[in-house]
């Protein structure tokens, strides 16, 4: 038995199986073997169950379940009315000159028209027709016909004109006021002006330009789909469920032809929307997440979402934050508020320049400092002054890229980093009852005395602070270490980037922030350098964005029913933000919590702290190996306001940006007896010194 079977030319035919007669050697096809599983009836249960699990629609429409979509449509109704309504009254007096002068126009139109109507010219080609034909039965037949339908017509149209006409007269001479008259003779000159002006002079003027298309229809979707040339045919376009409104647009779901992803149309959503004739910013398309690849969801607006008014901040003027509760951060293209949880979450934000990504970085730290218990830490790299506003609240504020600015930073990671080692220690040693997950709660950071209240770090322009060419690899180090463990302990690391790179955002740090923000970038291996490995395929894609769309990109993380959401950032600009902040400053104040900067108090740099420098001195003559924490304890004497904190780790982690690695060393201690511990070998350190003065 063999698979295949043979033809007339000899040829292995696939698919049969063939019984070969090795005696006689003909071949004979057997009956093709199924592949196909027998058909199983559908039982009861699995009948009832598809139904129990099947999505029900909602019974009231989405738009009247919120309050908030309610109020908008409502007061989108009543605007476009009174829009319309000034619109053509201040425009009277030119549709009144209009309407006269076309006016004799449209009467000739309708005498003619009725003229024709009565003589039946309809019928003129027909008789024409037969002439030339010389058909004489069917002319005689047609001209007779022609004739009975004249004076029909005829009777109708003089007698019923006569009437009016003379009843009109004679009210209007013995009963009609002279407003009635004039009223009158006003209407029949603007009904006369419309039907005399022309298709492309139209006697009202437009008062609103709507959309081309508004509602979406299976014709217009599936035409969309062929021209992004994921669907050669529109018969190949399936729809699982109806086309229905959704929020302030439209949603159509559609089931791609097998082999196609969501994410191919996503990538040319410019086709797509060309498809629709639509602008570009009204069309959304998006894959569903945990669903087949080839699903697909269009969302139609009714208006350009960048070009959409976006409601106020809702803490723009009152409410405070707790950052172990989301926060608003935005409205989705759907106009559903979206929310930002950063409590045990790092975020990166991610885009080309001029798009909004210092504006996102500095709402969601205002969101922070209305947290009164929260200790702000924020960085301008590109010292532009965007982040000045949150002077008043930051323990920490750098502004810059100088030496003196990039070693304040240092220094405030140094002690941050510190800070959170303290922290593990101490959620370590509290009780099972106090703190049963091993990390800060609310209740834990209200206990003053625990000081495990929230630290939030943020970063704008990172990539300044990780390829720095002396510090960057340490502050590479300790914010990787703080995205890792941090979070845990309350400690929160936000960064902002305008070129997102595996230099720009290290891997280590990549790898552990939960929530990312990619607004406009050029090509989609930087959009998953943002939003993760995959997200592209998946039908997520910030390549889509224009330059236009500003404060708007995917927001990913953020919620735990949906891996990815188009999001548009509430719009705070400097002044607004003072504001905000003066009423942070204000409940920092009244519970207590006014520190660093904000306080007045000089920031530690570490203008005139260099830890090569220090290590250096530590090292005594004739000491060629030293052990680590034999270093940490003499440095902590040296410099007890620098080092009085730091462990062997914490040097360790020190040293490593300038290219010392701790190794184990058997030297004698204090004591004279041996012993193989952790340290590093001052040849190193003169190395390293040698290197750093060579590359200044």
């Amino acid at each position: 038995m063999t698979a295949g079977a043979i033809d007339q030319g000899g040829a292995l035919v696939p698919g049969f199986n063939v019984e070969i007669d090795r005696e006689e050697g003909a071949a004979i096809a057997a009956a093709p073997a199924p592949v196909d599983p027998a058909p199983e009836r559908r039982t009861l249960y699995a009948t009832v169950s598809a139904t129990r699990d099947a999505e029900r629609r909602p019974i009231v429409p989405a738009w009247l379940r919120s309050r908030q979509d309610a109020a908008n449509v409502s007061r989108w109704a009543a605007g476009y009315l009174a829009h319309s309504t000034a619109y053509h009254l201040t425009r009277c007096p030119k549709y009144a000159a209009k309407a006269l002068y076309w006016s004799p126009v449209g009467a000739w139109q309708t005498l003619a028209a009725v003229w024709r109507w009565t003589l039946d010219r309809e019928a003129v080609p027909f008789q024409r027709a037969a002439v030339n034909a010389e058909d004489y039965a069917t002319y005689r037949d047609a001209t007779e016909r022609r004739a009975r339908r004249i004076r029909q017509r005829a009777f109708l149209a003089v007698l019923p004109a006569l009437v009016v006409i003379t009843a009109a007269a004679l009210v209007g001479i013995t009963l009609a006021p002279s407003w009635a008259i004039w009223g009158a003779l006003v209407a029949l000159v603007a009904v006369l002006g419309w039907v005399g002006s022309p298709a492309d002079r139209p006697l009202l003027d437009v008062a609103v330009v709507a959309p081309r298309v508004r509602r979406l229809s299976a014709e217009v979707v599936s035409r969309a789909i062929v021209a992004t040339g994921a669907a050669k045919a529109p018969e190949e376009v399936a729809y699982p469920v109806p086309i229905m409104r959704d929020g302030p647009g439209w949603r159509a779901t559609v089931d791609l032809p097998y082999g196609r992803t969501a994410g191919e149309v996503v990538e040319r959503r410019e086709k797509l929307a060309s498809g629709l004739d639509l602008p570009l910013g009204q069309v959304w398309p998006e894959g569903v997440p945990g669903d087949s690849t080839r699903r697909l969801v269009i969302w139609v607006g009714d208006e350009d979402l960048s070009k959409a008014r976006q409601p106020a901040w809702p803490l723009l003027r009152s409410g405070t934050v707790d950052l172990f509760s989301p926060f608003p951060f935005g409205t989705s293209n759907r106009n559903e508020p979206i929310t930002l949880p950063l409590m045990f979450a790092n975020m990166i934000i991610g885009s080309v320049p001029r798009i909004g990504k210092t504006f996102s970085l500095r709402l969601a730290l205002l969101g922070a400092a209305l947290d009164p218990t929260a200790e702000i830490h924020a960085a301008d790299l590109k010292g532009t002054g965007d982040l000045d506003a949150l002077a008043p609240v930051a323990h920490t504020l750098v502004v810059g890229d100088d030496q003196d600015e990039v070693l304040t930073l240092l220094a405030a990671l140094r002690q941050v980093h510190a800070d959170m080692r303290r922290r593990v220690k101490q959620i370590r040693s509290l009780p099972r009852e106090i703190c049963p997950e091993s990390k800060v709660t609310r209740a834990l950071a209200n206990d003053r005395g625990l000081r495990l209240h929230p630290v939030v770090v943020g970063i704008d322009e990172c990539q300044i602070a990780f390829e720095h060419p002396e510090h960057g690899e340490e502050i590479e180090s300790i914010c990787t270490d703080l995205v890792k463990r941090g979070p845990a302990a309350g400690i929160i690391l936000l960064l902002a980037t305008q070129r997102p790179d595996a230099k720009s955002i290290p891997k280590g740090i990549a790898d552990n922030a939960v929530i990312r923000f990619a607004m406009k970038v050029m090509e989609w291996r930087v959009s998953d350098m943002i939003l993760g490995s995959g997200m592209h395929k998946a039908g997520w894609s910030a390549t889509t964005f224009t330059r236009s769309d500003l404060g708007i990109g995917i927001l990913a993380g953020a919620s735990r029913e949906r891996d990815a959401e188009i999001t548009k950032t509430y719009y705070v600009d400097a002044v607004k933000a003072e504001t905000v902040v003066a009423r942070a400053r204000a409940a920092r104040e009244a519970y207590g919590n006014v520190t660093g900067m904000a306080a007045g108090i000089a920031p530690e740099t570490a203008a005139r702290v260099d830890l090569l420098d220090d290590v250096r001195q530590v090292i005594y003559v004739g000491e060629a190996k030293v052990w680590s924490e034999t270093i940490v304890e003499r440095l902590a004497v040296l410099r007890p306001d620098t080092y009085g904190k730091w462990t062997p780790e914490a040097l360790a982690t020190g040293l490593k940006a300038y290219g010392i690695e701790t190794r184990q060393l058997n030297i004698k201690g204090p004591d004279g007896r041996r012993a193989n511990r952790r340290g590093i070998e001052l040849g190193h350190v003169l190395a390293a010194i040698e290197r750093r003065a060579i590359s200044r």
